[in-house]
């Protein structure tokens, strides 16, 4: 799996990219099962979006005889880095700072969660001044 690459993802291929992380090798009808009760897609629903998805190189797919396996070609980080990305760019401009503070007043952080959080930015400190 690549590691540098910035990936973007859609509410419908965050559900499928999920389940393939998940149940990976895996086949079209397995993520359909896996998504059934929460989306209600259909195979062919499933199966073209995962198509689309292997042209835009989120997956790579293998045929063996009459299956179709698919594997993620980025990680769960790569997504998630981009979805933080996206978000820090088009809805703080680009602003780390607000992004934080909006992130710490959404919820209610506990001790163990600030300890955590402080230890982050006295690391990156230390990294920024050596």
């Amino acid at each position: 799996m690549r590691k540098s690459r910035q990936v973007e993802l859609t509410e419908g291929e965050w559900a499928i990219m999920n389940a393939v992380w998940r149940l990976t090798p895996c086949t079209a009808p397995a993520v359909q099962e896996a998504l059934v009760s929460t989306r209600g897609w259909s195979y062919s629903t499933v199966r073209t979006l995962m198509d689309r998805m292997v042209g835009k190189g989120l997956l790579s797919s293998e045929k063996l005889r009459s299956l179709t396996l698919y594997r993620p070609t980025v990680t769960s980080e790569q997504a998630q880095r981009g979805e933080v990305l996206y978000a820090l760019t088009h809805a703080f401009g680009g602003a780390l700072t607000p992004m934080v503070q909006c992130l710490l007043d959404s919820r209610d952080l506990d001790a163990d969660e600030l300890t955590s959080l402080e230890k982050l930015v006295r690391e990156r400190r230390r990294k920024a001044q050596s």
